[in-house]
Order: C-alpha cells, then structure tokens, then sequence
C-alpha cells in the first residue's frame, strides 16, 4: 500500500456555532494531528487541502475551525465530509502496533482452528465502537467486534489476523438454508480508512 495514500482521520458531523465551527467524529488519540497539512474530501470526490484554524473539545467532542469556513452555512456545506491526512505525516508506531490501514486486505482466521473467515474489508466506527467488517469468500460482510476479547493476534509479519468469536456471531450470517457457508479467504482490499494503531481498538487513530 502506498504511503502517500490519505488516511481518515474523522468525519465532520453538524455546525457548532455561527462563526463557522464544526463538530468532528474524530479518530484519532492526538488532536496535534490537526496541525499538520490535511485534506477534506466529499464522498467519492477529490480530496483538496485545509488547514485548521483552531480546535478545542466540548463534551469530548472535537470542534474545529477550518480556515475560510466563518458561518454557519458554509460549515453545514461540509456536514459529512472526511478529514483526512497523508500517512507520511503519521507518526511512527512500534512494530507490534501497526496503523489499521496496514492490516487492512489480510486473511482473518478462527485462533482455534486456523480456518479462514475471510478478509479485513473495512473498519467501522458505529456509536465510537471499532467494528471490522469481514468479507468472506461468498462477498457476504460479516460485522466482528474489535475488542481484546475476540482479537487474539494481529500478525504483520505472517500476514494475517487471528480471532476468536463471541458464541453465536457467526450464526447470524447463516445462509437462509440454515448451513453455514465455507469459510475461506475472498474478496478484496479496501482503500485506507483510518489511523488506529491496530492493537488499540478504540476509536482514536493515532498516536503522537
């Protein structure tokens, strides 16, 4: 994957005040990211450069000012848009603890018995809880918590991920016939999507 690929740092949720700021669902554990050059980026759309003005938290939320945007209107224009840095600015992680970007693509397999669950396709962030989102061999997305309890090793070197289920997850994604599908590795890498550190599930993406 390559560095210079735009890592997600947040979403930029409603306006906040008449002067132009707007609340952040935001991913990473340093605000000292925003210090340094990033990008937004509306849906499938370009991502063009923004500098933040200035930043401060209310009710541990992030509210952001970004330079140009002064009123309420033209920060409800942005509602939605991603915020986004280059992995180059990134800072370093120990090897054990690598960006979510990187582990995205590889195999997930069951810890127990070494068979394949499929691939890490995404990862998710409903309500501030890390979510992967697994595609099997079928294309079918299976949604995996990502706490300590069900991720047993991320292992970069080899090449793979292993975990090990709550009881019963899986028989949510039981085909209407009732068996289960064969679980091999399948479908495909995602883009970049966040700057977690990959051992860390919580909602933060990056460390500095």
């Amino acid at each position: 994957m390559s560095a210079q690929q735009p890592v997600l740092l947040g979403r930029l949720a409603r306006p906040h005040s008449i002067r132009g700021e707007i609340r952040v669902d935001y991913y990473a554990d340093s605000p000292l990211l925003l210090d340094k050059p990033l990008l937004l980026r509306a849906g499938e759309g370009a991502a063009r450069p923004v500098r933040v003005a200035s930043w401060r938290t209310w009710r541990d939320q992030l509210i952001i000012r970004l330079e140009g945007v002064t009123d309420r209107g033209a920060a409800e224009m942005l509602r939605g848009q991603e915020l986004l840095i280059d992995a180059a600015h990134l800072p370093e992680t120990d090897p054990d603890e690598p960006y979510l970007h990187d582990i995205l693509g590889l195999p997930v397999l069951l810890t127990a018995t070494g068979e394949s669950v499929g691939v890490l396709d995404n990862v998710l962030f409903p309500a501030g809880q890390e979510v992967w989102s697994i595609r099997n061999a079928e294309g079918h997305e299976i949604l995996f918590p990502a706490v300590p309890e069900f991720v047993d090793r991320i292992d970069i070197e080899a090449g793979q991920i292993l975990i090990t289920p709550p009881e019963g997850l899986f028989d949510l994604y039981l085909p209407a016939g009732g068996k289960a599908a064969p679980l091999s590795a399948g479908g495909a890498s995602a883009a970049p999507h966040a700057a977690a550190p990959a051992p860390d599930t919580r909602p933060p993406a990056a460390r500095a």
